[in-house]
């Protein structure tokens, strides 16, 4: 199993998030299926965000794969629950709790 992980930072808004689509999409391209988004330097995300986030999850779950995110500040992780999307997304603390919490290669 093939695994990125993808360092977004600062404002994830939709132009930054398209970026980040577009680096799922390039990965899924080269036969990587399990992508790792970590949060940590992400200090907010918008609705764009969200929006895009949501086509890259069906991108991947398309190729076989699975997306995670992790690290998720305080104001971010409440808009993933606002939006009840942290019910559509796996969401861990930081890296070790998702490779604890699913089956996740390292």
């Amino acid at each position: 199993m093939k695994y990125k992980v993808l360092l977004p930072s600062g404002l994830l808004d939709g132009q930054n998030a398209n970026q980040l689509r577009h680096d799922v999409a390039d990965s899924v391209a080269q036969g990587i299926n399990t992508i790792k988004v970590d949060f940590k330097d992400v200090s907010f995300i918008n609705s764009s965000a969200i929006g895009a986030l949501v086509a890259t999850l069906k991108m991947v779950r398309a190729s076989g794969g699975e997306i995670f995110l992790y690290s998720l500040n305080d104001q971010v992780k409440m808009i993933f629950e606002l939006t009840k999307m942290d019910q559509v997304f796996k969401i861990s603390n930081d890296r070790t709790d998702l490779e604890e919490n699913f089956a996740v290669i390292s």
